[in-house]
């Protein structure tokens, strides 16, 4: 099934408008003895054609999978001594403040920090902190607990043996701080918000049409261009919970958009890039079995909708109309029509 919907598209590529009699199919005998220039032609062609979604998007470094903030919950008592900078990052295993002098530890994994630990505790928390400690189980062995207390020496906390739940922070990975809420020389209050933080992995956010987001797909494929012309492959991995209008006084609910979120392949391309505007074209649903002809080679008809210029084996020239329908990757078009694969296809010279 052919989509009309898509000839607003071309229309800033159609090099000229053909004026025909009603014969769209055929040239005049003087046209065809004329034999001008050889026409410089492309191939229909037949098989798969992907669509492509092109927006602008900004490199940025990812958090929640709704693009929310990690929040960084203090649960130790005391007076902050010590709190990291905004754009400092914090590896698993790393000290993200210090309270009273005494340092919290980043810990990686999923389930928040509950409870103080001991030895004979069971259960998915202490699976995440014996993994942290490259010990095997869900079960506080003794030697969970030589494990912790070599973590302990080293980051500068009473060896106990034990994890206190003010001792850690349990967050999916390592981070990158992107607000500091605690302040130095203050109480240290448990339940209190003191940093908002990101992963410490760059990632694209591009603001989608609603209308957009049945089209794009969790797992599609993107490729992104970064500042330089460099070029990254990447996929979408998840989108905002609800549409957001655009800041200011003039934004409705109808210029609303769905942000949408994409991983990157290789983030170490993208170093130092925070914040930067990338393009990107993200890769989106295909049609399996069609013809296509270069976007270029569309001319728009006088009495309305579009053709193509064949080129015949004899050199006869011909006008073809066309119902247009995928607007593919690579700058094609399917399209439906008296067609064959491998007809020539008369295309504007480079």
């Amino acid at each position: 099934m052919l989509a009309g919907a898509g000839t607003v598209v071309v229309a800033a590529v159609i090099v000229g408008v053909v004026v025909s009699s009603g014969a769209d199919h055929t040239t005049s005998a003087a046209q065809a003895s004329a034999a001008p220039v050889p026409a410089n032609t492309a191939p229909v062609k037949r098989g798969r054609l992907s669509a492509v979604v092109a927006h602008d998007g900004t490199l940025t470094y990812r958090a929640r999978p709704d693009g929310s903030l990690y929040a960084v919950i203090n649960q130790a008592r005391g007076v902050y001594t010590d709190l990291p900078d905004a754009g400092a990052k914090v590896g698993c295993g790393g000290v993200l403040d210090r309270v009273n002098d005494r340092p919290v530890v980043l810990l990686c994994g999923t389930v928040p920090a509950y409870r103080a630990l001991h030895v004979g505790d069971v259960g998915s928390d202490v699976r995440q902190l014996n993994r942290n400690l490259h010990v095997g189980g869900q079960v506080f062995t003794p030697k969970t607990k030589n494990a912790l207390e070599v973590l302990q020496r080293n980051k500068g906390v009473a060896v106990t043996g034990a994890l206190a739940r003010g001792d850690a922070v349990f967050l999916p990975e390592a981070v990158r701080i992107a607000k500091v809420g605690g302040v130095l020389g203050e109480p240290a209050r448990p339940g209190a918000r003191i940093l908002s933080v990101t992963s410490d992995r760059l990632h694209v956010q591009v603001e989608l049409d609603p209308s957009q987001q049945g089209q794009v797909k969790r797992g599609d494929r993107a490729q992104i261009t970064l500042p330089g012309n460099t070029t990254v492959s990447g996929r979408v991995v998840g989108f905002g919970r609800v549409a957001e209008a655009p800041a200011g006084q003039n934004g409705s609910a109808a210029d609303a958009t769905i942000p949408t979120y994409i991983t990157l392949d290789d983030p170490g391309k993208a170093r130092g890039l925070d914040r930067a505007p990338v393009g990107v074209q993200i890769t989106t649903k295909g049609v399996d079995d069609a013809l296509s002809v270069p976007v270029t080679a569309l001319v728009g008809r006088s009495g309305g909708g579009f053709a193509v210029e064949v080129v015949r084996a004899d050199g006869r020239r011909e006008l073809v109309a066309v119902k247009l329908g995928l607007f593919a990757a690579g700058g094609r078009v399917e399209v439906e029509g008296d067609l064959r694969e491998g007809d020539q296809v008369v295309v504007p010279s480079i």
